[in-house]
């Protein structure tokens, strides 16, 4: 009966493997695989088209279909980086079970009722994974670990969302293979205390980004004959975006969100990574965007908007920036210029704490005294949302009589003021009243003795 189990497990991870290598044919774009199973049971989907990248919007369909039954506790096991091509190399693909990396996944999706293996999910630059089980659950993510897991009380009567993070090769002393061993490990305890519990779960293994992206362009895809000078669109992260009760009410964009812990550290770009919103809100008169990442940061923006009498208009303002990590808060203030009307956004190419800052840094606890945040091409918009998708027009943190403008229209008035002097000199000169005619007679001047 074991080999049974055996070969049937070895079957089964060959066929997710072959499943992965034969979708990754034909596509360039950068997609993560994701798979899902349920000691419940999971609707059935069916196989996507060869070459199909599933998108968002389908995904949320399905997870839609698999939440609205009832009360659900969801195992999210994110791992930093996950690619078809892991499956392949490291899944033991060739019957040999006790080479493959994946032993307790093999097992779960064979003693699962129901699976469901998303080969290629659509990747643009953050994983969309946590935003639609939080938007699909309505409760934020719970970070835990396995250590942790057995001295949780779990609800089942009301969604649970569980978080476990899992890393991708960044240990230089162990190879890529033993990490996703060690990490197929904490899949196995998580589930076996969750078996002890007797708490039914849905489970879903997937990636925060590609491990690896191989573009691969297709034949019919080629341009026939020359083509000059052709242009390559760059990927496009979208905003973060928080719904309120009545939808859309705050919007943030920026190239890099990096921070630093000192003054000579490195910087951590949070950008990079996919907050949840616990804690967010916005009304009429204030707005508060706190962003919640897993390394255990939280970047939060509280704005606020009045009327103001002068200009007739109501503008907002970002009131302070703060930053907290591991117990300490530094806090920033944003009044030295982050301003904006209400019905606008906010845009400035450089947001620093440093040098030329717009943020001042107000009050620190612990050691944040030293803490410096530097946004690169930042954009944000707090209130008057024109839609759920775009920004209003955006206000500029340039002024429009810069250094440069100041210094022409000064060097122009001082030409301009040489030119006035020199024609008013010319416009002064007269003519002589008598001349000198050398053909008449000369003028002879008696000499007296």
């Amino acid at each position: 009966m074991a080999e049974s189990r055996s070969s049937s497990g070895r079957r089964l991870m060959a066929f997710i493997a072959f499943l992965f290598a034969f979708f990754a044919t034909g596509s360039s774009t950068a997609q993560v695989p994701v798979i899902l199973w349920s000691s419940d049971g999971l609707p059935a989907l069916a196989p996507p088209a060869a070459g199909h990248i599933v998108s968002t919007d389908q995904l949320t369909a399905y997870l839609t279909s698999a939440f609205g039954s009832g009360p659900r506790t969801v195992l999210l096991f994110l791992q930093d980086k996950l690619s078809k091509d892991d499956f392949t190399v490291f899944g033991g693909v060739f019957g040999n079970k006790q080479d493959s990396a994946f032993q307790n996944l093999e097992a779960a999706l064979q003693s699962s009722s129901s699976s469901v293996t998303l080969p290629a999910f659509e990747w643009s630059g953050i994983s969309a994974i946590p935003a639609l089980l939080q938007e699909e659950l309505g409760v934020s993510p719970l970070l835990v670990d396995a250590d942790t897991l057995p001295h949780l009380s779990i609800n089942s009567s009301a969604n649970n969302l569980l978080l476990f993070n899992l890393p991708y090769c960044t240990s230089t002393h162990k190879s890529c293979k033993e990490v996703l061993h060690d990490n197929d490990e904490i899949m196995g305890n998580v589930l076996t205390i969750m078996k002890a519990k007797k708490v039914p779960y849905t489970a879903i293994y997937t990636g925060s980004q590609p491990s690896r992206v191989i573009s691969e362009t297709s034949m019919s895809q080629q341009p026939v004959g020359r083509s000059l000078l052709q242009a390559v669109v760059p990927d496009v992260k979208p905003p973060i975006m928080f719904n309120g009760t009545g939808g859309p009410c705050i919007m943030l964009w920026a190239q890099n969100l990096s921070i630093s812990l000192s003054a000579t550290g490195a910087w951590i770009d949070l950008g990079a990574q996919s907050p949840t919103f616990a804690g967010s809100m916005c009304n009429d008169t204030s707005s508060l965007l706190v962003l919640n990442y897993a390394s255990g940061y939280i970047l939060s923006f509280s704005m606020s908007q009045r009327f103001y009498p002068v200009s007739a208009r109501n503008w907002f303002t970002l009131d302070s920036v703060q930053l907290q990590s591991n117990g300490a808060t530094a806090s920033f203030s944003g009044r030295r210029g982050i301003y904006a009307p209400a019905e606008y956004s906010f845009h400035c190419q450089s947001v620093t704490s440093f040098g030329d800052a717009l943020l001042v840094q107000n009050s620190s606890s612990g050691n944040a005294s030293e803490w410096r945040l530097n946004f690169v091409d930042f954009q944000i918009q707090g209130f008057s949302l024109a839609n759920g998708t775009n920004f209003s027009y955006a206000s500029d943190c340039a002024g429009f009589f810069t250094a440069g403008i100041w210094m022409g229209l000064l060097t122009g008035l001082l030409m301009l003021l040489i030119f006035v002097y020199g024609l008013h000199m010319i416009m002064q000169l007269n003519t002589m009243d008598r001349f000198n005619d050398p053909k008449g007679p000369s003028i002879s001047v008696p000499q007296t003795e």
